[in-house]
């Protein structure tokens, strides 16, 4: 049986992550407040915005950008796609 946490993005009790995403505060807070499910929404969001956006993970503000993107994905409610973005 998986741990059980409270999600914040999903406002459900979820399966928990099986570890912290990342070391340091964030990471442990992101353990403790988002399911696994929350999590695999996140990498997913992550992806379309370095696709849509042509974002070079070597520049420190493309790294700034994803990491505000994922607090506001995670706990503010949602991030913004780009203009003119259409799913496939």
């Amino acid at each position: 049986m998986s741990n059980l946490v409270f999600c914040q993005k999903l406002k459900t009790e979820s399966a928990a992550m099986s570890a912290p995403p990342f070391p340091g505060p964030l990471g442990e807070k992101i353990f403790q407040n988002i399911s696994q499910h929350a999590w695999d929404l996140w990498l997913g969001q992550q992806t379309m915005l370095i696709n849509e956006y042509r974002l070079n993970l070597i520049d420190p503000q493309a790294r700034k950008f994803l990491a505000q993107e994922m607090q506001k994905f995670l706990f503010e409610g949602g991030s913004d796609t780009p203009p003119g973005y259409q799913p496939k």
